[in-house]
């Protein structure tokens, strides 16, 4: 353990037992927290990749290039296609794993601050979820291993260090995790360049083409950061190739703080086929979807009926009750390509489709999709109790039950059983208007559980309802749940073969920054 893990479990310990909080024995059941720098021999993994996260420059717009941080990666072991590239892009790799698998990832970090990955959606041991208390500095290197438990969907990974994960994700540092298994494979669903991930982000660039994050001060990190240019796979004004065929279309709001609303610009309605943890039992139409902050969807897009060289826009429609803006992004001193400055809640663009090639498709929508297994809540053994974790946000400060961020602390109430399932209650507090003499704001939580996949199970309506209500797909397995202010959501949880510490937190970046951020503990 080095000197600074130490002074800073010894610091922990010296507080234990007080304010009714109960303390995590780091040392408890023969659990290390020291940086694992070694593989264990004991482990045989299927496949094995070196990750690394560096500092780098990208072309974006023509004149100088754009530093980023970006990941790269290589494979040690197994197929080489379980690795591959984003082209002309800073995101990625993207790795395809199949359920089952055994996975082992070196990483080793070459930034000039902390860090560590987490691997978003994935059910995986405490060891191997990337909890801050994990990170490791340049030069050093921090090994994952664990089996692909997931059903087949769309996860992704990025960096979790505290303090640091908004603008190490805002630098470029993120990357898709596509599982497949069985089930999938037996569908038949559009595969190969009929598989078009599109990972949606807003980002502030200067004259001289370099990003721009958190100009605008404190109000700017309570509202959450939102860019003035829409990017999708890292690029502007995303425009895409296409044939007149059935595309399977994976979408990832990879933004610190913007919602997407998203829907085609002619009014076409969305085939949904999976969410967050994968794919539905079957297929649901929306006129629109919402998609918060590090949600994914997944839709069944037909293009055969279009003519050749003719264009759909997918865009983001306006809607209400996205509380505060502040100096969005940097304001003026962003490039000036869009006229509006992208207040979360306005209307744009995100991408384009063209047509140019004619194809005749041999595809069709099934009609059934996974099992997915019906909502038991009576087996919830608080059925009647559910916990009750309210996110809240007032001048300078966000918070959980009135608590922030502490490294390795639990409250008592934060303390579940192995095997067990429950019930929680997940509230956006906020409340009272702007506070700007100490009250309380209203603002948009996404909120994300670490660990484990849940179930939605009941939403109540918050702000801006109107205007949303078609759009949320709370069927299916979830990890992020998006929460308007006021709004009130129910989830299903499960916790099951893994003991340890996990977060639940605030998918705004600047929120979880901030210390919108707990740990849970599943004890034996």
């Amino acid at each position: 353990m080095n000197r600074r893990k130490f002074l800073g479990y010894t610091a922990i310990g010296l507080g234990a037992g007080m304010g009714g909080l109960a303390l995590w024995n780091p040392f408890k059941g023969g659990r290390s927290v020291t940086t694992k720098a070694e593989a264990n021999s004991n482990f045989v993994p299927d496949v094995e990749i070196a990750l690394t996260a560096q500092p780098g420059e990208v072309q974006i717009f023509s004149g100088k290039p754009t530093q980023v941080y970006h990941y790269t990666a290589k494979v040690l072991k197994g197929p080489s296609q379980v690795v591959q590239s984003i082209d002309n892009s800073y995101l990625g790799p993207i790795f395809r794993l199949k359920r089952g698998q055994k996975v082992r990832v070196h990483f080793t970090s070459q930034l000039e601050q902390e860090t560590i990955v987490h691997w978003h959606g994935l059910h995986v041991p405490e060891q191997a979820d990337g909890h801050p208390r994990y990170v490791i500095d340049k030069g050093e290197t921090y090994v994952y291993e664990f089996t692909v438990a997931n059903r087949a969907g769309t996860y992704w990974f990025h960096p979790h260090p505290h303090g640091k994960t908004g603008p190490q994700v805002y630098g470029g540092l993120a990357g898709l995790f596509l599982v497949s298994d069985e089930e999938e494979q037996a569908l038949g669903l559009p595969s190969g360049p009929y598989d078009l991930p599109l990972v949606i982000q807003d980002r502030t660039f200067d004259a001289d083409n370099q990003l721009v994050y958190l100009t605008g001060g404190m109000m700017q990190r309570m509202n959450g950061f939102l860019g003035d240019r829409i990017l999708v796979n890292g690029q502007p004004d995303a425009r895409f190739n296409l044939a007149s065929n059935v595309y399977r279309l994976r979408l990832l709001n990879g933004s610190n703080s913007r919602i997407y609303k998203v829907a085609w610009s002619d009014g076409t309605p969305l085939t949904v086929i999976g969410t967050d943890g994968g794919l539905l039992e079957k297929p649901l139409t929306r006129p629109y979807v919402m998609l918060g902050p590090a949600e994914r969807i997944e839709l069944w897009a037909d293009f055969s009926a279009y003519a050749l060289n003719s264009e759909m826009r997918l865009v983001s429609l306006p809607f209400d009750g996205a509380g505060g803006v502040g100096m969005m992004g940097g304001g003026m001193m962003g490039r000036g390509r869009q006229n509006n400055r992208l207040a979360n809640g306005s209307g744009f663009e995100i991408a384009r489709f063209k047509i140019v090639k004619k194809e005749i498709p041999t595809l069709r929508l099934p009609a059934r999709l996974s099992r997915v297994s019906k909502a038991n809540v009576s087996s919830a053994i608080n059925v009647n109790n559910p916990r009750t974790f309210t996110f809240a946000m007032g001048m300078g400060s966000a918070t959980i039950n009135g608590r922030t961020f502490e490294m390795t602390r639990v409250a008592n109430d934060e303390v579940v059983k192995l095997n067990t399932t429950e019930v929680w209650q997940l509230i956006n507090g906020g409340g009272g208007g702007m506070g700007m003499m100490g009250g309380m704001m209203q603002m948009p939580h996404p909120v994300h559980v670490h660990g484990l996949q849940f179930r939605v199970v009941e939403r109540t309506p918050g702000a801006g309802w109107a205007s949303m209500k078609d759009g949320f797909v709370d069927e299916g397995w979830k990890d992020t749940v998006l929460l308007m202010p006021g709004m009130r959501a129910k989830i299903l949880l499960r916790f099951e073969d893994f003991t340890g510490l996990y977060l639940y937190h605030c998918h705004n970046l600047e929120h979880e920054d901030m210390g919108m951020m707990r740990n849970y503990l599943v004890e034996a």
